[in-house]
C-alpha cells in the first residue's frame, strides 16, 4: 500500500515537471530530455502518458464534437433506403432483426411494420453523396465530409450509450475524451482551459446531459471540462467580488498558493497542485472569456454563414460560431451537446425542426475553419449515441410514426483533421437494420480519432486502483482506410 502511495505521487510530481518543462521548452525538447525507461515505456508511466508527447506525427491539433444527443435517425439523414419505402407496412422480416433485444418502449410490439423515409434524398457534390433533402445546407460540403454509415454500439438506452460514446465505458466515472486529450496532450492556450462544453437544445425530447459526461474522472481535476452558458456570465464565479480589485485578487491568490503548497509538500495529495492551477486559470480566464465571447466583432458575412441565431446566446448556431472561436484560440476540446432527436413517435415534424436548427450552422462551421485555413488541422465530428429502428414505434399513419433506439447501425460525419474527404464509408443492409460491409465499433471511432491527433490509444494509458486504464479499454482498431 505504501509503495503504490510513494509510485503515484512520483508519477504525479514527473508528470507534472515534464508538462512544465514541455511549456517552456516545447515538445520536441522535451522529448530529448526524457529518461530512457520513459522513452521505451519500461518504466512505471508510460511516454505517452506524459502531456504534450505524441507518439507520431499527428493530423489533426484539436477537435470540435458537435454531438446530436438523442440520436438522429440515420435513415432519415445520411443513409439512403429506397426499399424501405417499396415495403412501407410490411413486418420487419425475422431473418433481418436475428433475435435483437428490443427497448422497453417497444418490446410488447405486436406489430412491426417498416417506414421508409418522409424526406427525399438526393446525390451531391463530386463523390455523388446521397443526403436528405433536411440537410441542405450540409448536401453543399459533402464533398468535405468523411460520412460514416456503419457505426454500430452496445447500449440500447440512451444515458450508457452517451456515456459509453464519451468515456469508452458505460457506467460513467471515467474520464471523457475530452479529459484524455487535455491529458495526453495539454493545453493550446495557458489563458483557456483545454477542454470546454456548450448546451443547446431543440424542438424535441431532450435526453438529459449530465456533467459526468465531461469529468476528469480519477484523472487530476485540472482535466475536466469547462462548462460555458449562454447567461450573464459564460463561466460561473470567474468575476472579483464586488468591493475587490485585480491587484487585491492577485495577493489573495498568491497568499492561497502558497497555504495550498505548504499543504501539499506535507501530503502530497495531487489535487491540492490542481486546486492552485484551476484558480491561476481562473484569474487568466478573466481577460480572455470576455473577449472570446464577444460576438460584436464578427463580420456580417460569418454571421450570415452561420445564420441569424447565431446572435441569440445558448442557440446551437451560436455555440458552433462560438466553437469555432474557442477552437482558433487554442482550446484542444469543443464539446457541444445538442438536446432534441429523440423521437419515438411524431418524427416527421421533430426531425423536420432539428435539422433545421442545426443543418445551416454546422456546415458553417466545417466551412469557417475551412476558409481560415483551419480545417486541416481541426477534426469536426457530427452525430449521436446510437440509431433509429427502420421499423415503426407504436401506430403508423400515412403522415406520421417513430423509431426506437438502435444501435445495430447508425450514421455520423467528420471533417477535417486527416480524414478523407468525399468519402463514404460503411454500408448496411437494404432496410438500415444491419451493418454488411466495414463495421465500425465505438472504440474504433475513439482509437482513429486519437489517432489522428497523434496519439496511440493502447499507449495513452493511466493507471489507478492497481490498474491500467485507457478511454478504448481494451478494445478498438484504428481505421486506417478513413485517414487521408
Amino acid at each position: 500500500m505504501e509503495k503504490d502511495i510513494i509510485e503515484h505521487r512520483l508519477n504525479i510530481n514527473r508528470r507534472r515537471f515534464l508538462s512544465r518543462m514541455s511549456l517552456g521548452l516545447g515538445g520536441v525538447a522535451l522529448g530529448s530530455l526524457l529518461m530512457p525507461d520513459l522513452m521505451r515505456g519500461t518504466g512505471s508511466m508510460d511516454a505517452s502518458m506524459i502531456p504534450g508527447l505524441r507518439d507520431f506525427a499527428p493530423k489533426a491539433k484539436r477537435v470540435i464534437y458537435l454531438f446530436q444527443n438523442g440520436a438522429p435517425s440515420q435513415i432519415e439523414s445520411f443513409d439512403y433506403k429506397p426499399k424501405l419505402k417499396e415495403m412501407v407496412g410490411q413486418e420487419l422480416p425475422d431473418s433481418v432483426r436475428g433475435g435483437q433485444r428490443l427497448t422497453g418502449m417497444t418490446a410488447n410490439q405486436s406489430s412491426f411494420p417498416l417506414v421508409g423515409s418522409f424526406s427525399n434524398f438526393q446525390q451531391y457534390g463530386q463523390s455523388g453523396t446521397w443526403v436528405s433533402d433536411l440537410f441542405p445546407y450540409t448536401s453543399k460540403i459533402v464533398d468535405d465530409l468523411c460520412i460514416v454509415r456503419s457505426m454500430h454500439t452496445e447500449a440500447i438506452n440512451h444515458d450508457p450509450a452517451l456515456t459509453f460514446f464519451q468515456t469508452g465505458a458505460q457506467q460513467g466515472n471515467r474520464p471523457s475524451m475530452g479529459a484524455w486529450l487535455s491529458y495526453g496532450l495539454g493545453s493550446e492556450n495557458q489563458n483557456l482551459p483545454a477542454f470546454t462544453v456548450l448546451l443547446s437544445r431543440g424542438i424535441g425530447n431532450g435526453q438529459g446531459v449530465y456533467s459526468k459526461l465531461w469529468t476528469n474522472g480519477f484523472l487530476d481535476s485540472v482535466h475536466q471540462g469547462v462548462q460555458f452558458s449562454s447567461g450573464e456570465d459564460p463561466v460561473l464565479y470567474l468575476k472579483d467580488p464586488k468591493g475587490m480589485s485585480r491587484d487585491e485578487r492577485r495577493v489573495m491568490l498568491d497568499n492561497i498558493a502558497e497555504l495550498n503548497q505548504l499543504s501539499y509538500d506535507k501530503y502530497g495529495d495531487p489535487e491540492i497542485s490542481a486546486k492552485i492551477q484551476q484558480y491561476e486559470m481562473a484569474y487568466r480566464m478573466q481577460t480572455t472569456v470576455p473577449e472570446i465571447m464577444d460576438l460584436g466583432n464578427e463580420p456580417d458575412s460569418v454571421i450570415k454563414l452561420y445564420g441569424p441565431d447565431c446572435l441569440v446566446p445558448g442557440t446551437y448556431a451560436a455555440n458552433c460560431l462560438m466553437a469555432r472561436k474557442l477552437s482558433e484560440n487554442g482550446v484542444r476540446f469543443v464539446q457541444l451537446y445538442h438536446q432534441g432527436w429523440d423521437q419515438h413517435d411524431n418524427l416527421p415534424y421533430e426531425i423536420t425542426h432539428q435539422a433545421k436548427d442545426t443543418d445551416q450552422a454546422s456546415a458553417a462551421l466545417v466551412t469557417d475553419l475551412k476558409q481560415r485555413g483551419l480545417l486541416d488541422e481541426t477534426l469536426v465530428i457530427w452525430g449521436g449515441e446510437f440509431g433509429r429502428t427502420s421499423y415503426s414505434q407504436g401506430k403508423l399513419t400515412a403522415d406520421n410514426y417513430g423509431r426506437d433506439h438502435h444501435p445495430r447501425c447508425f450514421s455520423i460525419w467528420m471533417a477535417g483533421g486527416g480524414v478523407k474527404p468525399g468519402l463514404v464509408y460503411g454500408e448496411t443492409d437494404e432496410l438500415s437494420y444491419n451493418v454488411v460491409k466495414d463495421p465500425v465499433h465505438v472504440h474504433d471511432f475513439q482509437a482513429t480519432v486519437l489517432h489522428m491527433l497523434g496519439l496511440d490509444h493502447e499507449k495513452l494509458i493511466y493507471k489507478h486502483l492497481g490498474r491500467r486504464f485507457r478511454l478504448t479499454d481494451v478494445h478498438g482498431h484504428v481505421i486506417k482506410d478513413l485517414i487521408a
